[in-house]
């Protein structure tokens, strides 16, 4: 890095402990310091849901999947687009809920103070760990761009994470939501550059690489483009790993995400909690999320202009983590204009973004359903405020330790994402159902927790025979399919990166052979040597992924593969496999997939994709079903609090204050006053009639949705 980047990141870094500073002053109570005091417009709810729902691994995940998948890759982050359309309706659930947290939904809906500390709990597990990823995200991704793996004698991670969380401590900590939403608004359009400076000046890099830069444009670098990286790469739906996101894939990742992501808890905030009006709620979520999805497609052009350009690099060979990285420091680093600085800027902007609002929700949640609530109900304001300080500095530290010394932070990331399945159902359930009670919810989170979270482990240890139970360490099939095509350059560059990379390891490693081989495993296999225009044979093996144990299965003994099927379609063959013999299963149990089993299913010949699809209906439905179940046979809450928070759910939001309480006092007076809108009359269902701005939106969210796939598809084309 050059003095002008690091004069960019400092220029930064200041604007954001400025903007802390200056909001500080502007907190007088809990509804500032939570929810801005309620009064934000269109604009700044947009670039908080877009700071707060764009993560600093997202972009660096797209240039992965796209450097190993082409295009198709896309749909690693892209799977949330499908989700945007439903965001119309719920953010004027979360205007209208009036509250401070979700936590002080989960009382109200239920009447249980218990339950909004269970959820508490589950929002400070949920964020250290789920905050922990992105830190260490950014450290791994901040090594090439800043050229160093070292900083005065300590690993980069132990430098740039506890910086950057003192940074956010600062500005989080003591201007609330109101310096979270500003600094949003910029991080956001940091964020927007970081999805395409790379673009113009990758293009550009190609024509003076490959081309003519006299007589030929930046629209040239399309072209170049095509002729350098093969043309199954630059499909959306198909292309040299698009398996791994098929629509049934794609399909269950919706709907997982659909069920799980009105619960993260800072939802009730960058969801539309936060905003003036029911109008800004849903335009600020929809908008700021749909060009989020605008951005991914950026992210995805990047990773293909990356792939034309630096499929030499033995760097990104060694570790496709690093696309991005290299990405930047080779295109932008050249031209001396603190462009790196901003590059990494807008990395930092990602993470920081979404840090300082998960903070501020959270300390949220500690004071009004912990501190308030058991500890010192008759507590002041500006105590509140000074707890909410403590309790956000006390989330950042924790994932900041976390992020240092964690040993399996994706495992961890895995688990986070799926945490919010706990109170999933009954949010959905209890939104629109009035026969919904407490003592079916605590029996479900308590369902949910065993069988889903603590069962896949005990069970194991409990019965360790189970490991080499022949019917539960069957594997998937192993399929192999085999084509020709004409080599591209960049198949020759890869195969060269290759083994560059692997000739560098085993200079690095050669004292440590055991670091050696887990090194040169993480580079995986030869790309195929080619020649540019003659005939390559590219090989893709899948499957042989264990059903039902998360580390998969080891030989015990003798192990062969039995030949299943030989075919031939279109030049392309395919061979299917079987592995035989005694197996071991490794890790926990995958209890999922016990469904199927009981069932007589035999889920062997399925792909992987279809694999990871088939796992989530029974951790997604079980939970509703339970619920509805147990609610039937368990004794109805309090009706006439239930009369109240119905009545309150239906009366529409207006922003003056006033005049907002004097139409809840009316409403609390007569519970019935919208029974005539009610979709289905009588009974528990309370699920309103849309109308037409509801079904007008939510078309034009879809019609939106469908422009950004259309723009992927035509971008892809151009040059072609």
């Amino acid at each position: 890095m050059t003095v002008i980047d690091i004069i960019v990141l400092i220029v930064y870094f200041g604007t954001m402990i400025g903007i802390g500073l200056w909001a500080m002053r502007r907190v007088k109570g809990q509804e500032d310091y939570f929810m801005g005091g309620r009064g934000f417009g269109k604009l700044l709810q947009t670039f908080a849901a877009f700071g707060a729902g764009t993560g600093a691994h997202e972009p660096v995940q797209v240039g992965r999947t796209g450097w190993t998948s082409g295009l198709s890759g896309v749909w690693s982050a892209l799977m949330w687009l499908f989700v945007t359309p439903i965001y119309w309706f719920t953010a004027v659930w979360y205007r209208r809920m009036r509250h401070l947290t979700l936590g002080d939904w989960f009382v109200e809906r239920y009447n249980s103070k218990a339950l909004g500390a269970a959820y508490t709990l589950f929002a400070i597990v949920f964020y250290m760990f789920y905050l922990s990823t992105m830190l260490s995200a950014i450290a791994k991704f901040s090594v090439p761009l800043m050229g160093v793996e070292t900083l005065w004698g300590y690993e980069l991670k132990y430098i740039l994470i506890p910086t950057i969380a003192a940074i956010v401590i600062v500005y989080g900590v003591l201007g609330g939501l109101t310096a979270a939403y500003w600094t949003d608004l910029i991080q956001g359009i940091f964020i927007i550059l970081l999805s395409i400076l790379l673009i113009p000046f990758g293009l550009l890099a190609l024509v003076k690489q490959f081309g003519d830069p006299a007589t030929m444009g930046i629209m040239d670098g399309f072209t170049i483009l095509h002729q350098r990286v093969a043309a199954d790469n630059f499909s959306l739906f198909a292309g040299p790993s698009a398996g791994e996101f098929p629509p049934q894939y794609i399909f269950a990742l919706t709907l997982l995400a659909l069920v799980g992501i009105v619960v993260q808890p800072h939802f009730i905030a960058t969801g539309g909690g936060s905003a003036k009006s029911e109008d800004e709620a849903r335009i600020g979520l929809v908008v700021g999320n749909l060009l989020k999805r605008l951005c991914t497609a950026g992210w995805a052009l990047t990773a293909l202009i990356a792939l034309a350009l630096l499929a030499g690099n033995a760097e990104i060979a060694a570790d496709p983590d690093r696309v991005w990285g290299v990405a930047a420091r080779e295109i932008l680093g050249p031209l001396n204009l603190g462009l790196v600085g901003l590059m990494l800027a807008c990395l930092l902007a990602a993470m920081m973004s979404s840090a300082d609002a998960y903070m501020i929700v959270t300390s949220g949640l500690v004071v009004r359903n912990v501190y308030a609530a058991y500890i010192e109900p008759d507590a002041t304001e500006a105590k509140c405020v000074g707890v909410a300080r403590m309790t956000g500095l006390i989330i950042i530290v924790g994932a900041s330790i976390v992020a240092i010394y964690f040993s399996n932070v994706f495992g961890q990331f895995k688990m986070a994402i799926e945490l919010p399945l706990l109170f999933a159902a009954p949010f959905w359930i209890g939104m629109v159902w009035r026969r919904a009670n407490r003592t079916a919810v605590w029996m479900t989170i308590s369902f949910v927790a065993v069988v889903f979270f603590i069962l896949p482990i005990a069970l194991p240890i409990v019965n360790p025979a189970m490991r080499e139970d022949p019917s539960l360490t069957t594997t998937t099939q192993i399929v192999t399919t085999t084509r020709v095509r004409e080599a591209t350059p960049v198949d020759v560059a890869k195969h060269e990166a290759w083994e560059t990379a692997v000739a560098q390891a085993e200079e690095r490693h050669a004292d440590d052979p055991e670091r050696l081989a887990a090194v040169l495993k993480s580079i995986g296999a030869a790309p195929p040597k080619a020649v540019i225009g003659e005939p390559i044979t590219l090989v893709n093996k899948t499957g042989g992924a264990s059903i039902f144990w998360t580390e998969g299965v080891v030989p015990i003994g003798d192990s062969e593969l039995e030949t299943v099927s030989e075919t031939e379609v279109d030049g392309v063959k395919t061979l299917v496999q079987k592995q035989t013999g005694a197996m071991q299963g490794k890790g926990n149990f995958n209890i999922d997939f016990m469904l199927y089993h009981l069932l007589g299913i035999d889920l062997g010949s399925v792909s992987k994709a279809t694999l990871a699809s088939l796992r989530l209906p029974p951790r997604v439905v079980m939970p509703f079903v339970f619920l509805i179940v147990v609610s039937y046979l368990t004794p109805r809450d309090d009706k006439e609090k239930l009369d109240r928070y119905y009545a309150k759910m239906k009366t529409e939001v207006d922003p003056d204050p006033e005049k907002d309480r004097a139409k809840l006092e009316a409403s609390y007076a007569d519970p019935t006053r919208f029974d005539d809108r009610r979709l289905v009359p009588g009974g528990d269902i309370e699920i309103m009639r849309p109308g037409r701005k509801d079904i007008g939106g939510f078309v034009l969210s879809i019609a939106v949705c469908a422009a950004i796939i259309g723009l992927l598809v035509w971008v892809a084309q151009i040059g072609s």
